[in-house]
């Protein structure tokens, strides 16, 4: 097996190498001779008005049957499609290509493939060319699907490289799509993706591209390629192309759409420009990079079509909303929950970006929701049986929940925007990228909301035509690969650790046995290695054990238990001196272990009740198992109401009284996800040949590495103490199991039996008791309202009555004979607004002076002066120029008070 790549085996079908002449970088593989790139920007859609006498219009779903069929008959197994969610890797948040299924587990020979050869047909998002959807009329989708032709030879098994490839895809081009062989070229090129890279012939006709042809042969390793162990075929065919270029319609959104674009054009009021001026369009812009909707118009006024201006904008918005609503449901469908985060960002860009062209398409804020909703609905109905986006219908009360509730979330941001922007510009007299990034990232407004509010300043803001995309590929991915946490050894202990074998899980085994012999593998102060043990170390969120190691007599503590990798480490209370090979007993706390064991397991019930309740787009975000309780964040797009607490509490105590065995399965990675689904990763990424998976059947199916307990009665019940709100798109459960709920019970009886006697009253009387405190908490508070509404009349007379008048301003100093700040607020309201007196309220520990806003300004009085004035002896405090509150001494007399607004009133 050899990695070199060479095309020459394409002369044994009549080709002959040519260069581009125009991008002088294009080596050309074509049976006849060829100047230029059948390929954009060196060509147009030439397929748009030529006749092929063998090819004949193919549907999308025709497509798929074809290359799967065709890849069936050449031995390739068929794989199902994945979710758009890449769930089984920590790398990467979406699919963003049919090879990012086997990446990086087959690709670097760590786990055999499913088949091998095989053929997927993969939906997959890159969302780096967002911007440019619709511009190109069907050649940029933020979803599409591709046709994955994939090989794997290993040393020792040899599949099939570049004769291979070349065969099957010229005959798939020839026979089934009925591509004459004079119109099929091959482009060299090189791509790069995942971690891989190699040569990549692009499949070229009349200017358009149908397929790439991956040979990878390299690891991407800082910077650098090494050759990867697997020469990986990685054959990308895009199936919606295929069906454009059979069907020659004006654009590929109407091989894709059909009649769903005229559904759409009704629902929101756009008409096309008719069909020949569209596809002449189309065929002349073709070979050119567009950015934005502004050189779009001048590009179509350059060539003719000005009188179409305005029906080819709207059709631009019409067609990206087509993709954009499409791609909103897969990503829906496949369990995304849009937040400020991860792949909800994603979500949420997609979706803000489908809103905002819904309202450059004239749709009013008030309308937003409905017709975003029914939208969906007819993408949804649209799909009803498709071979992959019929799940679709599965999802549509999620779907639709989500549109509501993020509509309502994106007015709210605009609306909010107009207030932002202008306490910015007032600020700043202009607005750059990093701006528009910043305020649409901490915001969620869309840049031409803001370019329209700071036009009205005079400020002139300019967005590039890739806003969208730039956005999107600075969230495409975790910044840093995650891994699960892990005790931070120091750097020595873990180099030490990596040079023993793995450590025998004798927990795994039986995880109710509560001791085991072991021999010594190493000692390092209080660091011990043994070849096996009973101690389960701290993983999955779980808790670790905790117990003690004896030999020769002696007992040594053991306070945490750890691992690096799959050795497990043993950290003693104190240093030990243990010869190697001796002979040791490791015990554990039971008590510890099996409160760790309920929780760890009714964390798999809760999460199984929370998934039913609420639906499968429920996700675990996170978790803690603990003796004390346990702890589950969940990805859920609302706060959760008290009735669907209780429904999910209920379903977990079924679960628990149905008395199921749970299974433990050690299985093939594509086995399992084979047989439970991509739900098996709700605690991430698990990058092994092999997977423990903890069933509980008809419920939950996950791969954990934590100990759990052999039936769920066991577990005894389960109550959520806490839920709340953690961040946006995640909800935080709180719960505890088993005997820790008569702890709880027990801590509720001493907070109402400290409740009951402090209202006197005896046991089992509290509902009565509050009754009766709440029945003479309204009486008191009646009666309280009728007293300070006396209490505040005699006051107010006397204020008036006491007025005196300074420099031309009347002035009254009132002292409350108690400290009540309802009453305070009456008296002030009263005198200053009400009857224009400067009024000043002498509340003991306060004093609060005020004059109506109006004599303020017509006086040019300013308060703050005398705030001033009487912090010198001793006040503190501040306000505006017609109020002021400060907090006084006993020193500050009344007199002190009258001098300094005398001082203030007459010197202004």
């Amino acid at each position: 097996m050899t990695g070199k790549v060479s095309f020459e085996y394409l002369r044994k079908y009549g080709y002959e190498m040519y260069r581009c002449k125009k991008c002088e970088e294009g080596v050309l593989w074509s049976r006849v001779p060829r100047d230029t790139c059948p390929d954009r920007p060196c060509s147009k859609y030439e397929f748009l008005y030529k006749e092929y006498k063998r090819v004949k219009p193919l549907s999308l779903q025709e497509v798929r049957e074809k290359f799967i069929g065709f890849l069936r008959s050449k031995g390739h197994g068929v794989v199902d499609p994945y979710p758009v969610l890449a769930r089984w890797r920590n790398d990467l948040y979406l699919t963003i290509a049919s090879i990012i299924v086997f990446q990086p587990a087959v690709t670097e020979g760590i786990v055999d493939p499913p088949y091998n050869p095989l053929v997927i047909i993969q939906p997959s998002i890159r969302l780096s060319d967002i911007d440019n959807v619709g511009l190109t009329f069907g050649r940029h989708l933020t979803s599409f699907e591709m046709g994955g032709m994939h090989a794997f030879n290993k040393p020792g098994r040899f599949i099939y490289w570049v004769e291979g490839i070349l065969d099957n895809t010229i005959e798939f081009f020839n026979k089934e799509i009925g591509i004459d062989l004079d119109d099929l070229v091959f482009k060299e090129g090189w791509w790069e993706g995942g971690g891989n890279a190699g040569p990549a012939p692009e499949v070229l006709v009349d200017g358009m591209e149908l397929a790439t042809l991956v040979h990878m042969m390299y690891k991407v390793v800082d910077g650098k390629y090494v050759e990867n162990p697997v020469l990986v075929v990685d054959c990308g065919y895009g199936i919606e192309r295929i069906a454009w270029f059979t069907q020659k319609t004006p654009t590929g959104f109407h091989a894709i759409y059909g009649r769903l674009i005229n559904e759409y054009k009704d629902v929101l009021g756009v008409e096309e420009p008719p069909y020949d001026v569209l596809k002449k369009a189309v065929y002349m812009l073709s070979d050119r990079e567009i950015e934005g909707i502004r050189e779009y118009e001048r590009a179509l006024r350059e060539h003719g079509f000005g009188d179409h201006i305005d029906e080819f904008v709207k059709v631009i918005y019409l067609y990206s909303v087509l993709d954009h609503a499409r791609t909103m449901s897969l990503m829906l469908s496949d369990g995304v929950v849009p937040s400020n985060t991860g792949e909800g960002y994603l979500a949420r860009l997609v979706i803000r970006r489908l809103l905002r062209n819904l309202v450059r398409l004239g749709v009013e804020p008030a309308r937003l929701t409905d017709v975003v909703q029914e939208l969906l609905d007819r993408q949804i109905k649209y799909w009803k049986n498709d071979y992959i986006y019929g799940k679709f219908e599965a999802h549509r009360d999620y779907i639709m929940d989500v549109a509501a509730v993020e509509t309502a979330k994106f007015i709210d941001a605009v609306s909010r925007g107009i207030d932002i922007v202008d306490k910015l510009l007032k600020k700043r007299k202009s607005l750059g990228l990093d701006d528009l990034i910043t305020i649409y990232d901490s915001h969620g407004i869309p840049p031409e909301f803001v370019a329209e509010r700071a036009r009205e300043h005079g400020v002139e803001v300019s967005i590039p035509g890739d806003f969208y995309s730039k956005i999107a590929q600075r969230h495409s991915s975790p910044g840093v690969l995650v891994k699960e946490k892990e005790h931070e050894f120091p750097s020595d202990v873990v180099e030490w650790a990596s040079r023993f074998p793995g450590t025998v899980r004798v927990f795994h085994m039986d995880p109710y046995l509560t001791s085991v012999e072991a021999r010594v593998l190493g000692v390092r102060d209080r660091y011990l290695v043994l070849d096996r043990t009973v101690m389960y170390p701290w993983a999955g969120g779980q808790d670790h054990d905790t117990g003690f190691i004896e030999v020769a007599g002696r007992r040594y503590a053991v306070e945490y238990v750890g691992k690096v990798g799959n050795v497990i480490i043993h950290v003693l209370k104190e240093p030990v001196e243990i010869a190697e090979g001796t002979v040791v007993n490791v015990s554990i706390d039971w008590y510890r272990r099996y409160r760790l064991m309920k929780h760890h397991t009714a964390t798999h019930v809760v999460l199984a009740a929370a998934r039913r309740v609420l639906g499968d787009h429920v996700w675990q975000a996170g978790a803690e198992k603990t003796v004390e309780k346990a702890r589950l964040d969940i990805t859920h797009h609302k706060s959760l109401t008290p009735e669907e607490l209780r429904r999910i509490e209920d379903l977990a105590n079924k679960l628990i009284e149905d008395r199921i065995n749970l299974r433990f399965h050690e299985m093939g990675k594509f086995e399992a996800e084979s047989k439970y689904g991509l739900r098996i990763y709700q605690g991430g990424a698990v990058y092994s040949p092999i997977l423990r998976i903890v069933e509980i059947p008809g419920w939950d199916a996950q791969a954990c590495f934590g100990t759990h307990v052999h039936n769920t009665s066991e577990i005894g019940g389960v109550k959520i103490v806490n839920a709340e709100r953690i961040q946006d798109g995640v909800v935080r459960l709180e719960f505890i199991a088993s005997t820790r709920l008569v702890d709880h019970i027990r801590s509720l009886e001493g907070e109402i039996d400290e409740a009951l006697a402090v209202m006197g009253a005896r046991q089992g009387d509290l509902a009565s008791a509050v009754r009766k405190m709440s029945r003479e908490h309204a009486e008191v508070s009646k009666l309280l309202e009728e007293y300070r509404a006396r209490l505040a009349d005699t006051l107010v007379s006397q204020g008036v009555a006491g007025k005196t008048s300074i420099c031309g301003v009347d002035v009254t100093y009132v002292e409350l004979p108690v400290r009540d700040e309802k009453l305070l607020r009456q008296v002030l309201e009263e005198l200053s607004l009400k009857q224009g007196i400067l009024t000043v309220i002498d509340a003991g520990e306060t004093l609060e002076i005020a004059v109506k806003p109006e004599k303020a300004s017509e006086k040019n009085i300013d308060l703050r002066k005398t705030a001033a004035r009487l912090s010198a002896k001793g006040a503190k405090g501040g306000g505006k120029p017609d109020h002021v509150a400060l907090r006084k001494t006993s020193a500050l007399s009344r007199e002190d008070v009258i001098s300094e607004l005398e001082n203030t009133l007459c010197t202004q």
